[in-house]
């Protein structure tokens, strides 16, 4: 609903990892393979005998970048050179 909304008001948007896949201009999100080996570590300490409470805060560390061409070019909008080479993924 809010990709179909933002096409009718041609609102540029970004969101979550499947946004742009699915219509969005980009999404900016957290690498959930990498996210989910570090919850395995994490409960290989916990099965080793770790004390959740003494384990540190875990973050994400790696995050993706995927920009929609398509709905840039529906938009009007360009993207700068520079920006789609640090995307990890164009759409076309």
């Amino acid at each position: 609903m809010i990709i179909a909304a933002a096409d009718r008001h041609r609102l540029p948007s970004i969101g979550s990892f499947e946004f742009a896949r699915a219509g969005g201009l980009m999404s900016y999100w957290y690498d959930p393979v990498e996210l989910h080996a570090q919850a395995a570590s994490y409960i290989d300490r916990i099965l080793k005998g770790a004390s959740p409470a003494d384990l540190p805060v875990q973050q994400p560390t790696k995050y993706s970048l995927i920009i929609n061409l398509k709905t840039a070019k529906a938009l009007g909008l360009s993207v700068p050179l520079h920006v789609l080479q640090i995307a990890d993924e164009v759409i076309e």
